[in-house]
């Protein structure tokens, strides 16, 4: 099989590895969206078939239509729920019990193809989008090598979406990791806990979360991991606003409980050593 692959971060590694290790399958070609605008087909030899995943841009239709039988997209969500760009991250902040993989051939409107290949896959209480992500493309890529002859041979009967159930997801901005101070003291005691941690866990590593705290300024020459809850502070120290990055958390007896934080410009600690560190913050009311 001559192979055209399309990918463009650590997701679509996990892809194109797995492809790799089958003998019968030669990328004859890797296609990075920044070569999009370089490619003339007609100086090209014509590929079997394009696999794509966690692409990151748009196909033109010159090049979609390339291929002998199509491109196909391995898509980390149960299609026609979630297209777009964030799936894993949004059926995560829903709450989702369960997602899936599908496997389309890609047509020129955004994961609207029909369907050559679907399966379910659970979400774990501890998966953050991250985890499941890997997962996903992990087992997507197992499904594809085993019906990847079938499709080629035109065995594999096409299904077309119900384009009338179709959902969408938005591309995603540090923004929306943003937790609102009091929202988070009220997680920490236990109010709405499982909407925090979900949003912890969806936007997990990007964009992540964070709140904005207000804190006076340490004592000068006092590293803020060595400070503890009888550290004095400095009255002529300002008051300042920073960013502050949730990096670990879960529940715990329908409680949030931070694990590990990380402040705007610092390494990340514990969150323990962080209270200790500065202890006028306050976060556990």
């Amino acid at each position: 099989m001559n192979i055209w692959f399309f990918g463009s971060d650590k997701y679509s590694q996990i892809v194109l590895k797995s492809l790799q290790q089958e003998p019968t399958i030669k990328i004859s070609k890797l296609v990075s969206p920044d070569m999009m605008l370089d490619i003339i087909t007609a100086k090209e030899r014509q590929p079997d078939v394009g696999i794509l995943a966690s692409f990151g841009a748009i196909v033109s239709p010159q090049i979609l239509n390339f291929p002998k039988h199509g491109i196909l997209n391995i898509h980390p969500s149960l299609l026609p729920k979630y297209r777009g760009s964030s799936p894993v991250q949004t059926a995560i902040l829903n709450g989702e019990r369960q997602t899936g993989v599908t496997i389309i051939k890609m047509d020129e409107e955004i994961d609207h193809g029909p369907i050559v290949a679907q399966f379910t896959e659970e979400i774990l209480p501890t998966d953050n989008s991250e985890s499941l992500y890997f997962r996903l493309f992990s087992a997507g890529a197992e499904v594809l090598k085993t019906i990847l002859s079938a499709y080629l041979e035109g065995r594999i009967k096409l299904r077309e979406q119900n384009h009338a159930q179709a959902t969408y997801t938005k591309k995603l901005t540090r923004e929306d990791g943003f937790i609102p101070l009091e929202k988070l003291k009220e997680a920490i005691m236990g109010n709405n806990a499982e909407i925090v941690d979900r949003q912890i866990r969806a936007y997990y590593p990007w964009p992540g979360t964070y709140t904005i705290i207000k804190f006076k300024s340490p004592l000068r020459g006092i590293p803020s991991e060595c400070q503890n809850s009888k550290s004095k502070i400095n009255p002529k120290s300002k008051i300042q606003n920073k960013r502050l990055k949730i990096l670990k958390a879960h529940l715990e007896n329908k409680k949030l409980i931070l694990d590990q934080v990380q402040l705007e410009g610092k390494k990340p600690v514990s969150f323990k050593q962080f209270c200790q560190g500065y202890p006028e913050v306050n976060l556990i009311p």
